[in-house]
């Protein structure tokens, strides 16, 4: 799914009451500040596990990266005793799961964007550095976003499917957090004090795509960056530490703990994913195609009777006409999907039906066909093993001599993944002197 906007686009009206339309307005400067308040409210009805006392959150990530850890040795242990995967049965529930959460990927640490105007104050310069760190300093082969969509493109899914609204909700949160900074600076600090403990969901994701052969170097990047020790998660608790007024500690920990609560609102990964129903995406996507095909083939084959375009004239016959090409012995269930006669149509340059269905729909038809078929496993990919083929850098003009507030503005949303995005991020790491040397 791609994303990407840039300002000269067509605003969404302000007043639509979807969320997707709600993420777009979003992504091309919409404000939502009356939005997020209203989210807020519904996570306010919502419990949370944070401490009373903000001096033990450091206990409490330690205890809960702990807790992860423990439950992640089990999972493995039970893998190794022959328990299936938990999460993925089958590469078209994997692809399917990527495609869901791309518009959040697709705003990966935009909550933190407003927090680029104080650069020139210390105690924010945890949270500026983390949102860099998901930028990847500008440098393409690291920025987050990037990472995810080269995924996405590697694997056919860059098309977009029709989503259910509510996939947008996380990423118009993000979004709105970051634009609206100054006014909901607790509950920035609280959304970004939740979303980098890592869960265990990322753990078991990354070792259960990499067992299907997807390089599952997006999510393995945020186990590692968001540890406990020293990572996004650390930085987290020091910057509320740093950023809560004396005045009044308890009011503002209480607002802290209302952004945190904004994490919870959606649906869970592992809900999410065991939605996924392979026959009912398979007949989703035939009826997608449907309106195409049912004047695109000739009458001289004919299934049961009926010719192909007969079949396809009405949304009613897609269940019908599948079980029909199952009676005909073109699909074998079940059974290697290159024994299927219809496999062979689809699948290959020289296929027939070459280009009719993308990357995701094939894998939905290779996965149903396969069924219970215990094929040669796909080889495990050790995350980032394809990431090396990506080190191509921006070459626009140098915006060194731009103002800071406009390299900002070209670091917010998803902008900062477009090449003029990615040099102003190098520009602003330069003007406000926030780099990050490495060893030596």
């Amino acid at each position: 799914m791609t994303v990407m906007t840039r300002k000269t686009d067509l605003l969404v009206p302000a007043q639509s009451s979807s969320l997707q339309q709600r993420y777009h307005a979003l992504l091309q400067g919409g404000n939502g500040a009356q939005w997020l308040a209203e989210q807020l409210q519904r996570a306010a009805q919502m419990p949370d596990d944070l401490p009373d006392d903000p001096q033990q959150l450091a206990q409490w990530s330690a205890h809960a990266a702990a807790r992860v850890a423990r439950d992640y040795a089990t999972y493995l242990q039970q893998r190794r005793q022959g328990e299936p995967r938990r999460y993925f049965a089958n590469r078209a529930q994997a692809l399917w799961y990527l495609q869901q959460v791309a518009p959040t990927k697709a705003v990966d640490g935009a909550w933190l964007h407003g927090t680029l105007h104080q650069w020139r104050d210390p105690r924010y310069h945890g949270l500026i550095r983390t949102y860099l760190e998901e930028l990847g300093d500008g440098d393409s082969r690291c920025n987050h976003v990037l990472i995810y969509q080269r995924l996405l493109s590697r694997l056919g899914c860059l098309e977009s499917i029709a989503l259910d609204d509510a996939r947008y909700l996380q990423g118009a949160v993000q979004l709105a957090l970051g634009q609206n900074t100054e006014q909901f600076l607790a509950e920035v600090i609280g959304y970004n004090l939740g979303y980098e403990q890592p869960p265990l969901h990322l753990l078991i994701t990354t070792y259960e795509l990499a067992e299907l052969g997807i390089d599952g170097h997006y999510f393995q990047l945020h186990v590692t960056i968001d540890n406990a020790a020293s990572g996004h998660a650390q930085r987290s608790i020091q910057a509320l530490l740093h950023l809560c007024p004396q005045s009044d500690p308890q009011a503002f920990y209480q607002r802290v703990r209302g952004g945190y609560r904004l994490n919870d609102l959606g649906v869970p990964a592992a809900e999410l994913i065991a939605r996924f129903d392979l026959q009912g995406e398979l007949f989703a996507a035939l009826e997608r195609k449907r309106g195409f095909g049912q004047f695109m083939h000739s009458d001289h084959c004919k299934l049961q009777g009926r010719t192909v375009n007969q079949w396809l004239a009405g949304p009613e016959a897609i269940a019908e006409f599948v079980q029909a090409m199952q009676a005909q012995g073109w699909i074998k269930r079940n059974q290697a999907p290159d024994q299927s006669r219809f496999w062979g149509l689809i699948e290959g340059p020289s296929a027939a039906m070459f280009g009719v269905f993308s990357a995701y729909e094939k894998q939905l038809w290779y996965d149903w066909i396969a069924g219970d078929w215990q094929g040669p496993k796909p080889r495990r990919l050790i995350p980032g093993s394809w990431e090396a083929d990506s080190s191509v850098q921006p070459s626009a003009a140098d915006p060194a001599l731009e103002p800071i507030d406009v390299l900002i503005e070209r670091m917010a949303g998803n902008r900062h993944a477009l090449p003029e995005g990615l040099l102003a991020t190098q520009a602003y790491i330069r003007a406000t002197g926030l780099t990050q040397e490495g060893a030596h």
